[in-house]
Order: C-alpha cells, then structure tokens, then sequence
C-alpha cells in the first residue's frame, strides 16, 4: 500500500510541475510576496494574505505550486499539514487564471525564518556614539486570532542599526503590554524578539498599537521610539446568527407567483468583507412540506411564492426551518439555523351558501314588525370578517314591500320579518326568492371561477282571521267649488268590512276637521257643510282641505282615513296692493307696484292697471309684465305725501280702487326715509273755476246779511235825545277854563255830581242783560297849589240822586263862566 500510494504521488506531482511549467510559460509574472514565518508550520494555519485582486481582478481558478500550502478566494494562504523548514527561505507561486477573458497571472511567494543574533555590548571606555538621525523601519505584523500556541509565540523581531557598534536593550509599552490586556506581548531585551504569551480574540481587540524602544546601558536612546502595529488576523470562529426579531410574517392567500412574503436578515461577528462573513440564505424545510410554495434568495434573504395555488382554507399557516452559512456557504462554513412563520391572509374566494334549498313559514293576516323565518348559511372564509358575514336579499315576491330581511350580527343567520299586513283575502300565499352575498366582494382564486350568490326559495303561508273594516284606499278625494255656502251634502269617506265586503254595520265620526267647515252623517259617511268654503282660508294648504273619518264596526274594531277635499278656485277676491309707497329721489324716480291676487293662478294675472284721472298731471303707471307696475312721477316734486288713486283688474275683469299714499323722501332706500307726518309741507292747490264762482257766492251772501244786520241796527235809534246831565261820563269835554284865579281864595273847589238815567237802555252799547255798566269819572283841575277835582257815577237801571250830589244846574252854572276861557290848565278822565 505504501508503495502504490507512494507511486501514485509520484505521478500526481510530475503532473502538477508539468503544468506549472506550461502556466509559467504562458502567464505573466505578478510582484513577488514575502512573508517571515516561524520555522516550524502547523496544519491548518494561516501564515498570511495576499492581495490577489492587484494581480487578477476576476480570478476564477487560485492554485498553489506547493501542495502544502491551500490559497482561499480572500487571498489567505493556509498550510495543509505541519511543515518544517529545513533552510532559511521557501518559495512557491500562486497561479491564477481567469476562464472568461484566459487571462493567466502568477505570484512568487517567499517565506524566510527568523534568526537570532547574539547581543553585543558596548564597552563603558568608548566614546557615546551619536544618535542617529534615522528612523526604524517598521516590519509588517499580524497576529492570528485563536491561536492554538505553542506559546509564547513569536510574533515580531525590532533591531536598531546602532547595535553595530552598541550593546542595545529594547522594550515595548502600549496596549497588550502595560496597558489592558496587560501582559499579552512581551520583548527579549537584548535580541528585540517579541513574543505573544496567550490567544487572541480578534472581535474583542482587531488591533494593537504598541511602541518599541532601544536604549544603551546607560539609559541613552540613539533612535526614536518605534510604533508597531500588530494586525489580528480573522479566524472564523463566529457563526452568524438570524437577527429578525419578528418571526411570524403574512401574505394573502391566491396570491401571484413571485409575490414577496418577508426579507430575512442574518449577523456576523467575523471581519467584514472577507469570507467569514459572505453569508448564504437557504430553506431547509417547509411544514407542512408538499407542495413547495415559497423560496428564498440566497444573497438577499428574501422570501417569495413559488406557486399561485396558496389556499387558506386549506392550510392557513406554513413554517419555514432557516439556515444561514458563512464562508460564502461552503461545507466547512459556519451556520445557524431559524424557524420563521408564514400566516395566509383570508380572501373572499368563498361564497356563502344556505344550509336548505327551500323554507316553508306561516303567519296571520294584519300582522306586523313580526319575525317568521331564520335562515342559516355556511362560509368558508374566516368568520366573523367581511369575508363571511351574510348580507340577504329578497329577490322576487316582495314587490308590495311586505317583508324585510336583515342580518342576526351575533349568528349571521337571516331573519325575514313580516313589515306590511297581508290580506289572506287578496293572497292567501306568497312566495319569496332570496340571495345571500358578503359584505365584501368576491375574489377570484388561481384556477377557479368567480363565486356567485347562492339563492333559495321561501313559501309563506298567510292565516284567515276576523278583522275590523278596511279602510282603502286611506286618501279618498273629492271636488268642491269655492264659495260653497252652509247646508250642502258632499259624497263621505266610505269603509268596508273585508269579509261582506260592503259598508253594512259601520258607523262614522270625524277625527279631524280643522275649520270645523262640516258634520258627518253617522250612518252614511257624507259630509255636510256649516260653513261656507273659502279657498283662500288658512285652512286650505294647496286647494285642498283635510277631514279625518274614522269607521267603527260592531264589536268596537275600526279603521282610519282621510277625506281630502279639493276646492275648485273662482274668482271671488280682487287684486289687493300695498298701499304704502315710498320713492328715493336718490336712487329712482318711480316705485314698483306688485300686487297679489288672493285667487289661484287661473284668476289672477295678468293685471291691468288704470290710473285716476285726477293724478294724471303728476303721475304715470307703466305696465311691465302683466304682475308689475312702474308709478313714475312725471317732474321732480317736492319731498311729500301724495294721494295717488289708482284701479287694479284681473285677468277676468275683477278689480277694485285703491288709494296709494306715495311718499317721496329724500333717501337712498325705503327704510332710511325718515319723514313723518309733521314734517309734510302745504301743497299747491290749484283750485277750479266752479270752486271759484261757490267761493265769489258765498262771500257775496255774507255781505247781504251782514248789511241786513247793520240796516236793522240803525233803524232802532232814539227817538229822543238825551244829553248826559254830565257830559263828562262819555266824553273828554273841551274846555277853555283856565283854574281858579287868584281872588278864589279856597284851595280846592268841589265839584258837584251827579247820577243819571241815559236815555233808556236800548241804547246802552256793551252791556249784558240789558242793564248798563256802572261808570265812574273825574276831573281834577290844579291851579298853583291848589287841586280841584270833578267826580262822576253813572248806575245802572233807573237813575237814584244821591243827598250829597249837585243838579245839573249847579253844574252849569258852574261852568258856563268858564266856557269861553282859552285853555284848560289841566283835567283828566277816568273811565270805567
């Protein structure tokens, strides 16, 4: 066995290096890779990356000249088994082809071991050597992530150029060394080797930044500080895991092929973009399994239909078992699985149907708002949703409106109800054809056809029984003509009794009689009249009058109806107007009239309008449309009220005179006229030639009597005249007595007085009952110092002569002497 395996190997590496030198020859050659590595190789250990994209972007075959090395699509470079090198350095090629384009690359790839150096010291007698001005170079490090050791492990070598000449101590500090995590790594003081004493978790820490430094003995440093990066590697130690937190997704049932149900979406803790986390989405399995109905995308996760033929009513929920794969979902890729659910969302693709064909009820006659029938339906789709809730139908048999059917909401059952009496006279059976639908529509389902309404027939069966009078048809109506005086009968309300069939036994009361316009004969249903009908009542709506009769048979059962009379129009009223008119000498010079026939339409307009001869000098009406009337002012007139008489016939010649007050106003509009009566100024009255001869008559008959009267007064004169004993009592009597000289020697000088009858009393002028006014007069005569005075008093009726009072003679006797002096020194008169 061993030496057949051993042929066989031989065989296969002849083949290998054979085709490593066609591809040599072919390709061409890409940068050469070098990698410092430990001498001694573990299986199954990644010893580093290249960047196969910078040589072939679209390598589809990665090959390795060397079995013991295994190149990934990432790049990582992996050993097949332990591997010792024997010699400081190893080389092999990564070849790379591209079918597509054959395109062909090759990269050299040489690995070298570390060596150790002895340290060199420097002697105390020699001179500081001086620092050096340049910088390390740093070397590239990566560390694996869950490395399985041994450890410690080396990691890393730093050297100093100056360790030529010095002894050099080299440490490091930063994170992994004096800072968290503390003592990961550590450095060989006088080789500069760095050691890593433990395995590292890369998702905790990716990176490290750590810093070296070389020092001499004395503590001097001839270079700066050195900063090392040491890079974890990946390893695919996470698997990935489903991160949707609902589970239970929904599509409706009959849904199309291809219709997307639910995207699943998965985590990986491993170094984004490399294999570790390039996942890959599968359904492994489907419950319940057959038929297949979903599929998923392996990128996207997305779910979808496979098939049109999802059916609720035939499985409502479908579960899916998940798997999620890492490492672009190779064999050896991580994985975890998932469980998710797919409920079906109901459609109506089921219609309902009635558990019987056919339902047979009965109920009495006159009944109402009773229930007669409940029928049951069955529906697959889910209950108690618009997918199966039952809406009834009547669909033929109730063309009078008789039953009604409705929808129990707690059992969905249809309950037919009897809404309008039956007569069993008329009908004795009445037969129904009813449907059911849902509240919502139907769908169509894949394969299948439209559901339609399911239909059944009831029969209903109606019961004879003793009823009252019918009162049919409940409005009768009758004519009458407007006007129609007290006493006259007019055709009644007639019930029957539906089992004779006549009008025998009943009897008849009004209900209703609003005016109060007629009596009902009790045995026959006519109407009489008290009252005379009139149309225009407030009574009448429409031409017509409403009695309420109601008819009573023997046992007390009864019936009601309506007697509409309609009364006929005649033209009994004539046009009536509005006579208050009001004209805005701002806005207009005319008024609209309008007036209303209180008759219906065939005695009313069109008016005719006649205007006063009296007012035609100051006024105009101009008919306009056979219902209006413009009354315009032929000037512009004073701001006023004025009578306007005007005439208003009908279309059949009934009118009647009315007398318009206009009053013109200085306004804008009718109800800002603020003008009252008071504020009405005179209007010109131009006055008529008879007017004026009965005014010339008059005054002429008043001047007749008033010269009778004069005449009849002169003649009633005195036959005697009497001169007043004192003429003083009624005149202011001229004298030219002068005063008392000097030789009278008293100082006042008493005048005699005297009282009188005057002629008689017919001669008394303003005097009342025929007797005279007391009259009192005097004269006071003054001479120097002296003061004369002149008294008189006139009575009424006869004249007495007081004891203390002068005659008449005396008087003259005094003042004769006096008569023909030139002037009176002074008098006065008094009367009253």
């Amino acid at each position: 066995m061993a030496v057949a395996y051993a042929a066989l190997r031989s065989i296969f590496c002849k083949q290998l290096l054979f085709y490593l030198l066609v591809l040599i020859l072919l390709c061409d050659a890409c940068p050469k890779i070098s990698l410092q590595v430990p001498s001694h190789l573990h299986a199954e250990t990644v010893i580093g990356k290249v960047n196969v994209e910078a040589c072939l972007k679209s390598a589809s075959v990665i090959l390795s000249s060397d079995p013991a090395f295994r190149i990934l699509e990432d790049g990582s470079i992996y050993t097949t088994h332990d591997l010792l090198l024997s010699s400081e350095s190893k080389s092999f090629s990564i070849l790379l082809s591209d079918s597509q384009y054959q395109e062909q690359k090759e990269m050299e790839v040489v690995l070298s071991t570390r060596e150790k150096k002895s340290p060199k010291k420097r002697h105390a007698k020699q001179s500081a050597p001086k620092r050096s001005k340049r910088r390390w170079a740093p070397i590239p490090c990566s560390l694996m992530e869950n490395s399985l050791g041994p450890f410690p492990q080396h990691i890393q070598q730093i050297q100093s150029d100056a360790a030529q000449n010095y002894t050099i101590f080299y440490s490091i500090s930063g994170p992994g060394v004096d800072k968290e995590p503390f003592n990961l790594f550590y450095i060989e003081k006088d080789t500069g080797d760095i050691y890593c004493t433990r395995s590292i978790d890369r998702e905790q820490y990716d990176q490290f930044m750590v810093y070296g430094y070389a020092t001499t003995a004395d503590g001097y440093a001839p270079d700066y500080p050195l900063l090392l990066l040491f890079k974890v590697e990946d390893d695919n130690d996470n698997a990935p895991y489903f991160e949707n937190k609902v589970t239970v997704f929904s599509v409706p049932e009959n849904c199309r092929t291809g219709t997307s149900v639910a995207q699943v979406t998965a985590i990986d803790n491993d170094e984004p973009g490399t294999l570790h986390t390039r996942l890959k989405f599968k359904i492994l399995q489907q419950i319940p399994d057959q038929p297949k109905h979903f599929s998923i995308h392996p990128d996207t996760g997305v779910i979808t239909t496979t098939t049109p033929l999802l059916d609720r009513e035939m499985c409502d929920t479908y579960k899916l078992v998940m798997e999620v794969r890492d490492m672009g979902g190779q064999p050896f890729g991580l994985f975890t699985t998932g469980t998710i659910t797919i409920s079906l969302e109901d459609e109506n693709d089921n219609s309902p149907y009635f558990t019987e064909t056919s339902y047979t009820t009965e109920i009495e006659e006159n009944r109402i708002d009773v229930e007669i029938l409940r029928m049951k339906v069955t529906d697959q789709d889910l209950p108690n949703t618009p997918h199966s809730k039952a809406v009834y139908t009547i669909l033929k048999g109730n063309e009078n409106g008789s039953f009604k059917i409705t929808t129990d909401p707690n059992t969905n059952e249809g309950v037919l109800c009897v809404v309008k009496p039956l007569n069993y006279e008329v009908s004795r059976q009445v037969v129904l054809q009813i449907g059911v639908l849902n509240e919502a529509q139907f769908s169509k389902a894949a394969n299948s056809q439209t559901p339609t309404m399911c239909t059944t027939t009831v029969t209903v069966n109606v019961k004879d029984r003793d009823e009252g009078p019918e009162c049919q048809p409940p409005v009768k109506i009758i004519q009458s003509k407007d006007g129609l005086p007290a006493g006259q009968e007019l055709l009644g309300y007639k019930a029957l009794d539906p089992e004779t069939r006549n009008s025998e036994g009943l009897r008849y009361q009004k209900l209703g009689d609003e005016g109060n316009w007629f009596e009902i004969n009790e045995q026959t249903g006519n109407l009489k009249t008290v009252k005379v009908l009139d149309r225009e009542s407030k009574f009448v709506k429409n031409n017509q009058y409403n009695v309420s009769v109601v008819a009573t048979d023997a046992v007390g059962r009864s019936c009601t109806g309506t007697l509409v009379v309609l009364i006929e129009d005649t033209n009994d009223h004539p046009p009536q107007i509005d006579k208050e008119v009001t004209i805005c000498q701002h806005e207009k010079d005319y008024a609209v009239l309008e007036p209303v026939d209180p008759d219906g339409p065939d005695n009313g307009p069109p008016f005719q309008f006649l205007l006063d001869n009296s007012a035609t000098k100051l006024w105009t009406l101009e008919p306009q449309d056979g219902k209006r009337a413009i009354l315009r002012q032929k000037q512009h007139m004073n701001y006023n009220y004025y009578s306007v008489p005007i005439q208003i016939q009908d279309r059949h010649g009934t009118s009647a005179k009315h007398v318009l007050s206009v009053r013109v106003c200085d306004c804008t509009a009718p109800s800002e006229c603020r003008m009252s009566v008071r504020d009405v100024k005179p209007a010109n009255v131009i006055l008529g030639k008879w007017a004026i001869v009965a005014m010339a008559l008059g005054s002429a008959l008043l001047l007749c009597i008033l010269f009778t009267c004069f005449c009849i007064t002169v003649k009633r004169t005195v036959k005697k005249k009497c001169f007043p004993e004192d003429v003083a009592q009624q005149n202011l009597i001229v004298s030219n007595t002068e005063g008392p000289g000097e030789e009278v020697m008293e100082a006042n000088i008493r005048i005699p007085t005297q009282t009188s009858n005057i002629c008689d009393t017919s001669m008394s002028v303003g005097t009342l009952g025929g007797q005279g006014v007391k009259t009192q007069q005097s004269f006071e005569m003054v001479k120097g110092g002296g003061h004369n005075t002149l008294e008189f008093s006139k009575g009424t009726g006869q004249g007495v002569a007081d004891a203390g009072r002068y005659a008449y003679t005396d008087w003259q006797s005094f003042t004769q002497p006096r008569l023909g002096e030139e002037s009176i020194r002074g008098h006065t008169l008094v009367k009253n």
